[in-house]
């Protein structure tokens, strides 16, 4: 089990969100802290101490007048860590080799390869050609309702028509090469992890696997560990001290 951290871009600056709370009319988003330093101050850190394999993710959508502020914020922890960390937010065949170019290790792909609610295999199969599965991240970010865990796309803000099952993550493993997962309900909350989801993932690990949402304190991680018998890793935002949280970053260390 790794950490893997993050830097989360909105409105050209370094932040934590309540993810649900984001909206792309007016560029909206309930913020847990906006840090005064710029992205290249945390991928420095995060090569200096070892970790490889965060995200670097954009949460204004193409076209929104702080896209471009984003993308440098994204371009210098890129430079900053070449090959270190991978990159999401509007991710598609125009842009992802340009991304990769700039040292993105992975893409992470959503919205791009879901239409009408449902998995276009064919824009999955172009994009995963394009670049090799091997730099492919698929990003399942899911939501809980009465009948399973369904796909989040658009920043979490629609919900496709495709459950968390086994079989879907078995099908789409084959495109990738590894999934993030944010539990929507419980991102940026600071108010436990979604046990129900995490066992669900423990049971289907057949690929890297990130976890995300609501992690808070060392027995979150403990029950991470044990669900995924140390193979899913985990990425942890507003709850460490270097986003303003309690959790020591120092004690991610034994987790590289």
């Amino acid at each position: 089990m790794r950490f893997r951290p993050c830097i989360d871009i909105h409105n050209g600056a370094v932040k934590q969100i309540v993810g649900g709370s984001l909206r792309d009319s007016g560029d909206q988003a309930r913020n847990n802290y906006v840090s005064e330093y710029d992205g290249a101050y945390y991928a420095n850190m995060y090569q200096r101490d070892g970790f490889r394999g965060g995200h670097i993710i954009l949460l204004n959508p193409v076209g929104s007048e702080w896209y471009e502020k984003d993308l440098e914020q994204a371009e210098g922890a890129l430079k900053a860590y070449p090959g270190g960390m991978q990159l999401g937010g509007g991710v598609c065949p125009e842009n992802a080799e340009k991304f990769l170019d700039m040292g993105a290790s992975h893409v992470i792909v959503t919205s791009y390869v879901f239409r009408n609610g449902n998995v276009d295999f064919e824009r999955l199969q172009k994009l995963a050609s394009m670049i090799g599965k091997e730099h492919l991240v698929l990003d399942l970010s899911c939501r809980r309702y009465e009948d399973g865990y369904y796909i989040m796309t658009d920043r979490w803000q629609k919900k496709t028509q495709v459950c968390l099952t086994g079989e879907t993550l078995e099908e789409l493993r084959s495109y990738c090469d590894e999934f993030l997962i944010h539990a929507v309900d419980v991102e940026g909350r600071q108010s436990g992890v979604e046990k129900e989801l995490l066992t669900f993932l423990g049971q289907n690990v057949s690929c890297p696997i990130t976890y995300a949402g609501g992690i808070h304190n060392q027995e979150d991680l403990f029950y991470i560990e044990s669900c995924g018998a140390g193979k899913i890793d985990f990425t942890i935002g507003s709850a460490l001290d270097l986003f303003g949280g309690s959790l020591a970053y120092k004690n991610m260390l034994k987790y590289r």
